[in-house]
Protein backbone atom coordinates (compact mmCIF):
# COMPACT_ATOMS: atom_id res chain seq x y z
CA UNK A 1 0.00 0.00 0.00
CA UNK A 2 1.45 3.37 -0.88
CA UNK A 3 1.46 6.41 0.75
CA UNK A 4 -1.57 8.19 -0.60
CA UNK A 5 -3.25 4.52 -0.31
CA UNK A 6 -2.30 4.61 3.52
CA UNK A 7 -3.66 8.13 4.33
CA UNK A 8 -6.96 7.30 2.02
CA UNK A 9 -7.17 4.04 4.39
CA UNK A 10 -6.81 5.70 7.62
CA UNK A 11 -9.15 8.75 6.49
CA UNK A 12 -12.12 6.34 6.06
CA UNK A 13 -11.05 4.02 8.90
CA UNK A 14 -11.62 7.46 11.45
CA UNK A 15 -15.12 8.04 9.55
CA UNK A 16 -16.14 4.88 10.54
CA UNK A 17 -15.19 5.19 13.72
CA UNK A 18 -16.68 8.24 14.19
CA UNK A 19 -19.91 6.92 12.65
CA UNK A 20 -19.92 3.97 14.88
CA UNK A 21 -19.26 6.16 18.05
CA UNK A 22 -21.99 9.35 16.98
CA UNK A 23 -24.49 7.24 15.11
CA UNK A 24 -27.32 8.45 17.83
CA UNK A 25 -26.56 12.28 16.59
CA UNK A 26 -27.67 10.89 12.81
CA UNK A 27 -24.76 12.72 11.14
CA UNK A 28 -24.74 14.06 7.35
CA UNK A 29 -22.34 13.37 4.74
CA UNK A 30 -20.72 16.88 5.41
CA UNK A 31 -20.03 16.60 9.03
CA UNK A 32 -18.63 13.02 8.67
CA UNK A 33 -16.46 14.71 5.47
CA UNK A 34 -15.51 17.29 7.51
CA UNK A 35 -13.72 15.01 10.41
CA UNK A 36 -11.54 13.56 7.97
CA UNK A 37 -10.40 16.80 5.84
CA UNK A 38 -12.15 16.01 3.09
CA UNK A 39 -15.37 17.91 0.74
CA UNK A 40 -18.58 15.96 0.76
CA UNK A 41 -18.20 14.85 -2.95
CA UNK A 42 -14.49 13.19 -2.90
CA UNK A 43 -15.35 11.98 0.67
CA UNK A 44 -18.53 10.13 -1.20
CA UNK A 45 -16.79 8.79 -3.61
CA UNK A 46 -13.51 7.36 -1.06
CA UNK A 47 -15.45 6.17 1.50
CA UNK A 48 -17.55 4.15 -1.17
CA UNK A 49 -14.81 2.49 -3.06
CA UNK A 50 -13.40 1.07 0.87
CA UNK A 51 -16.11 0.27 2.41
CA UNK A 52 -17.98 -0.85 -0.42
CA UNK A 53 -20.93 1.27 0.51
CA UNK A 54 -21.89 4.57 0.51
CA UNK A 55 -21.31 7.15 4.30
CA UNK A 56 -25.22 7.39 4.02
CA UNK A 57 -25.92 3.09 4.10
CA UNK A 58 -23.22 2.54 6.40
CA UNK A 59 -24.76 5.38 9.11
CA UNK A 60 -28.21 3.32 8.38
CA UNK A 61 -26.82 -0.51 8.83
CA UNK A 62 -25.38 1.05 12.20
CA UNK A 63 -28.33 2.60 13.41
CA UNK A 64 -30.14 -0.90 11.96
CA UNK A 65 -28.08 -3.04 13.97
CA UNK A 66 -28.58 -0.94 17.40
CA UNK A 67 -32.31 -0.82 17.24
CA UNK A 68 -32.24 -4.61 16.89
CA UNK A 69 -30.13 -4.77 19.98
CA UNK A 70 -33.02 -2.60 21.85
CA UNK A 71 -35.95 -4.42 20.29
CA UNK A 72 -34.95 -7.88 21.21
CA UNK A 73 -35.29 -6.15 24.98
CA UNK A 74 -39.30 -7.32 25.67
CA UNK A 75 -40.15 -4.27 26.88
CA UNK A 76 -38.01 -2.17 24.54
CA UNK A 77 -41.34 -0.33 22.14
CA UNK A 78 -40.65 0.75 18.36
CA UNK A 79 -40.73 4.70 20.27
CA UNK A 80 -38.15 3.46 22.58
CA UNK A 81 -35.75 2.00 19.81
CA UNK A 82 -36.48 4.88 17.33
CA UNK A 83 -35.43 7.13 20.05
CA UNK A 84 -32.88 5.84 21.03
CA UNK A 85 -31.58 5.06 17.84
CA UNK A 86 -31.10 8.74 17.48
CA UNK A 87 -34.80 8.75 14.84
CA UNK A 88 -36.82 11.18 14.74
CA UNK A 89 -39.77 8.38 15.10
CA UNK A 90 -41.31 5.32 14.76
CA UNK A 91 -42.26 6.18 11.19
CA UNK A 92 -37.98 6.78 10.06
CA UNK A 93 -37.40 3.32 11.47
CA UNK A 94 -40.29 1.50 9.87
CA UNK A 95 -38.54 2.94 6.32
CA UNK A 96 -34.79 2.34 7.74
CA UNK A 97 -36.01 -1.26 8.09
CA UNK A 98 -37.99 -1.82 5.30
CA UNK A 99 -34.86 -0.69 3.22
CA UNK A 100 -32.33 -2.30 5.35
CA UNK A 101 -33.64 -5.83 6.63
CA UNK A 102 -36.94 -6.74 3.99
CA UNK A 103 -39.11 -6.67 7.48
CA UNK A 104 -40.79 -4.04 9.27
CA UNK A 105 -39.05 -3.43 12.54
CA UNK A 106 -42.71 -5.06 13.76
CA UNK A 107 -41.97 -8.34 12.21
CA UNK A 108 -38.35 -7.60 13.14
CA UNK A 109 -39.38 -7.69 16.89
CA UNK A 110 -42.07 -10.75 16.74
CA UNK A 111 -39.50 -13.14 15.30
CA UNK A 112 -40.93 -13.63 12.22
CA UNK A 113 -44.37 -13.91 14.22
CA UNK A 114 -47.29 -15.26 12.02
CA UNK A 115 -44.74 -16.58 9.13
CA UNK A 116 -45.44 -19.86 7.96
CA UNK A 117 -42.25 -22.15 7.39
CA UNK A 118 -42.04 -25.79 6.08
CA UNK A 119 -38.85 -27.49 6.36
CA UNK A 120 -37.47 -31.04 5.56
CA UNK A 121 -34.34 -32.69 5.68
CA UNK A 122 -33.32 -34.62 2.46
CA UNK A 123 -30.01 -36.44 1.51
CA UNK A 124 -27.28 -34.71 -0.48
CA UNK A 125 -24.10 -36.04 -2.66
CA UNK A 126 -22.53 -33.40 0.01
CA UNK A 127 -24.10 -34.79 3.19
CA UNK A 128 -27.68 -34.40 4.91
CA UNK A 129 -29.22 -31.16 4.13
CA UNK A 130 -32.38 -29.07 5.81
CA UNK A 131 -34.55 -27.11 3.13
CA UNK A 132 -37.06 -24.43 4.50
CA UNK A 133 -39.24 -22.37 2.50
CA UNK A 134 -42.51 -19.51 3.18
CA UNK A 135 -45.01 -19.03 0.58
CA UNK A 136 -42.80 -16.89 -1.46
CA UNK A 137 -39.64 -19.32 -1.72
CA UNK A 138 -36.64 -20.61 -0.27
CA UNK A 139 -35.80 -18.78 3.05
CA UNK A 140 -33.32 -21.29 4.08
CA UNK A 141 -30.86 -24.58 3.15
CA UNK A 142 -27.90 -25.64 4.99
CA UNK A 143 -25.59 -28.90 5.01
CA UNK A 144 -26.91 -30.60 8.48
CA UNK A 145 -25.47 -33.78 9.46
CA UNK A 146 -27.49 -33.43 13.02
CA UNK A 147 -31.25 -32.54 12.51
CA UNK A 148 -31.94 -31.16 15.92
CA UNK A 149 -28.90 -28.95 15.62
CA UNK A 150 -30.18 -27.84 11.87
CA UNK A 151 -33.33 -27.45 13.11
CA UNK A 152 -32.24 -25.20 15.70
CA UNK A 153 -30.18 -23.17 13.15
CA UNK A 154 -33.69 -22.33 11.13
CA UNK A 155 -35.04 -21.45 14.75
CA UNK A 156 -33.06 -18.70 15.18
CA UNK A 157 -33.18 -16.93 12.30
CA UNK A 158 -37.07 -16.87 12.70
CA UNK A 159 -37.49 -17.27 16.13
CA UNK A 160 -40.94 -16.92 16.52
CA UNK A 161 -42.37 -18.35 13.02
CA UNK A 162 -44.55 -21.57 12.58
CA UNK A 163 -42.86 -24.52 11.49
CA UNK A 164 -44.25 -27.67 9.89
CA UNK A 165 -41.93 -30.89 9.10
CA UNK A 166 -43.75 -30.79 5.79
CA UNK A 167 -41.66 -30.96 1.91
CA UNK A 168 -43.54 -28.89 -0.43
CA UNK A 169 -43.16 -28.04 -4.01
CA UNK A 170 -41.27 -25.02 -3.64
CA UNK A 171 -38.42 -27.31 -1.72
CA UNK A 172 -38.70 -30.18 -4.28
CA UNK A 173 -38.28 -28.12 -7.25
CA UNK A 174 -34.85 -26.59 -4.91
CA UNK A 175 -33.88 -30.35 -3.95
CA UNK A 176 -34.10 -31.16 -7.93
CA UNK A 177 -30.83 -29.36 -8.72
CA UNK A 178 -29.09 -32.44 -6.59
CA UNK A 179 -30.26 -34.63 -9.39
CA UNK A 180 -28.68 -33.27 -12.30
CA UNK A 181 -31.98 -32.02 -13.01
CA UNK A 182 -31.60 -28.33 -14.33
CA UNK A 183 -34.99 -28.05 -16.28
CA UNK A 184 -36.02 -27.18 -12.78
CA UNK A 185 -33.65 -24.45 -12.57
CA UNK A 186 -36.27 -21.61 -13.49
CA UNK A 187 -38.96 -22.82 -10.66
CA UNK A 188 -36.63 -22.63 -7.78
CA UNK A 189 -37.89 -19.46 -5.98
CA UNK A 190 -36.07 -17.82 -3.20
CA UNK A 191 -37.44 -15.47 -0.08
CA UNK A 192 -34.12 -13.57 0.85
CA UNK A 193 -34.14 -11.34 3.64
CA UNK A 194 -30.70 -8.90 3.40
CA UNK A 195 -28.86 -5.54 2.70
CA UNK A 196 -28.95 -4.19 -0.80
CA UNK A 197 -25.15 -4.78 -0.64
CA UNK A 198 -25.93 -8.85 0.43
CA UNK A 199 -28.55 -9.27 -1.53
CA UNK A 200 -26.32 -7.77 -5.04
CA UNK A 201 -23.57 -9.98 -4.15
CA UNK A 202 -25.83 -13.14 -3.71
CA UNK A 203 -27.84 -11.90 -7.31
CA UNK A 204 -23.82 -12.01 -8.64
CA UNK A 205 -22.99 -15.17 -7.44
CA UNK A 206 -26.55 -16.47 -8.96
CA UNK A 207 -24.35 -15.80 -12.14
CA UNK A 208 -21.36 -17.70 -11.90
CA UNK A 209 -21.95 -20.58 -14.10
CA UNK A 210 -22.15 -24.47 -12.99
CA UNK A 211 -18.34 -25.69 -12.90
CA UNK A 212 -16.83 -22.35 -13.16
CA UNK A 213 -15.20 -20.26 -10.60
CA UNK A 214 -14.71 -17.05 -9.10
CA UNK A 215 -12.67 -14.59 -6.97
CA UNK A 216 -13.84 -12.46 -4.30
CA UNK A 217 -12.19 -9.34 -5.98
CA UNK A 218 -13.88 -11.00 -9.32
CA UNK A 219 -17.54 -10.27 -7.49
CA UNK A 220 -15.83 -6.82 -5.96
CA UNK A 221 -15.24 -5.60 -9.70
CA UNK A 222 -18.49 -7.25 -11.12
CA UNK A 223 -20.72 -5.33 -8.31
CA UNK A 224 -18.64 -2.26 -9.24
CA UNK A 225 -17.23 -1.75 -5.92
CA UNK A 226 -13.01 -2.75 -6.72
CA UNK A 227 -11.72 -2.31 -3.28
CA UNK A 228 -14.68 -3.90 -1.23
CA UNK A 229 -13.64 -7.91 -1.62
CA UNK A 230 -13.54 -8.00 2.65
CA UNK A 231 -17.33 -7.04 2.19
CA UNK A 232 -17.92 -9.15 -0.18
CA UNK A 233 -16.74 -11.96 1.68
CA UNK A 234 -18.29 -11.17 4.63
CA UNK A 235 -21.63 -11.10 2.57
CA UNK A 236 -21.06 -14.48 0.95
CA UNK A 237 -20.00 -15.76 4.66
CA UNK A 238 -23.58 -14.75 5.48
CA UNK A 239 -25.49 -16.39 2.73
CA UNK A 240 -28.16 -18.36 4.30
CA UNK A 241 -28.89 -20.74 1.54
CA UNK A 242 -26.64 -23.34 0.99
CA UNK A 243 -25.68 -24.90 -2.45
CA UNK A 244 -28.25 -22.73 -4.70
CA UNK A 245 -26.43 -19.06 -3.85
CA UNK A 246 -23.33 -20.96 -5.22
CA UNK A 247 -21.11 -19.14 -2.36
CA UNK A 248 -18.76 -22.18 -3.06
CA UNK A 249 -17.71 -21.22 -6.35
CA UNK A 250 -15.30 -18.43 -5.13
CA UNK A 251 -11.97 -18.81 -3.92
CA UNK A 252 -8.87 -16.61 -3.20
CA UNK A 253 -6.85 -14.92 -5.92
CA UNK A 254 -4.11 -17.36 -5.11
CA UNK A 255 -6.04 -20.28 -6.36
CA UNK A 256 -6.61 -20.91 -2.69
CA UNK A 257 -10.21 -22.39 -2.34
CA UNK A 258 -10.76 -20.55 1.04
CA UNK A 259 -13.38 -21.14 3.62
CA UNK A 260 -16.68 -22.51 3.24
CA UNK A 261 -19.44 -21.48 6.12
CA UNK A 262 -19.87 -25.55 5.49
CA UNK A 263 -16.16 -27.04 5.66
CA UNK A 264 -13.35 -26.74 3.46
CA UNK A 265 -13.53 -30.38 2.55
CA UNK A 266 -17.37 -30.12 1.97
CA UNK A 267 -16.49 -26.68 -0.58
CA UNK A 268 -13.44 -28.82 -2.11
CA UNK A 269 -16.02 -31.83 -3.21
CA UNK A 270 -18.10 -29.72 -4.64
CA UNK A 271 -16.30 -28.00 -6.77
CA UNK A 272 -15.06 -31.11 -8.15
CA UNK A 273 -18.54 -32.81 -8.52
CA UNK A 274 -19.48 -29.61 -10.23
CA UNK A 275 -16.63 -30.34 -12.63
CA UNK A 276 -17.41 -33.56 -13.12
CA UNK A 277 -21.10 -32.99 -14.00
CA UNK A 278 -19.73 -30.44 -17.15
CA UNK A 279 -16.65 -32.80 -18.09
CA UNK A 280 -17.89 -36.28 -17.09
CA UNK A 281 -14.82 -39.20 -18.22
CA UNK A 282 -15.77 -40.68 -21.27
Amino acid sequence: MNTQENINYNRIADAIDYIKVNFKEQPNLDEVAEKVHLSPFHFQRLFTEWAGTSPKKFLQYISVEHAKKILKENKATLSDAAFDTGLSGTSRLHDLFVNIEGMTPAEYKNGGKNLEINFSFAESPFGNIIVASTNKGVCFMAFAEDEEAGFQDLKNKFPNASFSRKLDLTQQNALFIFQNDWSKLSEIKLHLKGTDFQLKVWETLLKIPMGQLSTYGSIAQQIEKPNASRAVGTAIGSNPVAFLIPCHRVIQSSGTFGGYMWGNTRKTAIIGWEGAQINPTI
